[in-house]
């Protein structure tokens, strides 16, 4: 990912709190000598140094997936348009946004590993719910349904972190965009003007 010094995130600490909070990932490799995308939930275990997930079985990805194979993960967080007509001065357009590229190695899970890999999945999601589903209370042939998929980890060999936030502009005109971004109803627009207040005090 291209990434200018100045919108490039070397904070461990908000990388991973992003990689917990926005855990849908594009999953990218090379499927039948073309580049395949698959969007999947990816579970961050930082203290393993990996993501863990799954996609179906009958999805042509899942057959090109090999041990060792290096893969991309990207995961976006939020994202708007920044009119240049909020600044005082003539200059063009441009997008606001948070991204991270994870490159790794993949390790396809066994059975037994699989399920262990859906639980961790699971409880994290349910224990939002009011009534947690317990992956344990489900019947066997239930949990059979994992056959279905190939579960995976991926070791971690880089991670590519970019928060473009307007940082290129003075306070003023900083500040300008945080306003006309908090007029908003949109709530990329909101979560932009959010994460430009804790990015820069103006």
């Amino acid at each position: 990912m291209y990434i200018p010094d100045l919108f490039k995130n070397e904070n461990q600490k908000e990388i991973t709190d992003f990689l917990h909070k926005n855990a849908f990932a594009i999953l990218i490799n090379q499927t039948n000598g073309k580049l395949w995308g698959t969007h999947t939930p990816l579970f961050f275990e930082a203290e393993r140094n990996c993501f863990s997930g799954h996609i179906a079985k009958e999805n042509p990805q899942a057959s090109s997936l090999k041990d060792g194979d290096e893969v991309l993960a990207i995961f976006t967080g939020p994202h708007t348009y920044i009119s240049s007509s909020w600044y005082d001065h003539e200059n063009v357009p441009t997008w606001n946004y948070i991204a991270v590229h994870v490159y790794g190695k993949i390790r396809i899970l066994n059975y037994e590993e699989t399920v262990a890999s859906l639980k961790l999945l699971v409880n994290k999601y349910e224990s939002k719910q009011e009534n947690p589903l317990r992956m344990e209370d489900l019947s066997e042939k239930t949990i059979r349904q994992a056959r279905g998929v190939v579960a995976f980890e991926i070791e971690i060999t880089e991670i590519q972190a970019k928060k473009k936030l307007s940082q290129n502009r003075d306070d003023k005109n900083y500040q300008t965009i945080i306003q006309h971004l908090d007029k908003s109803t949109e709530i990329s627009d909101l979560q932009i003007a959010e994460e430009m207040k804790k990015n820069r005090k103006v």
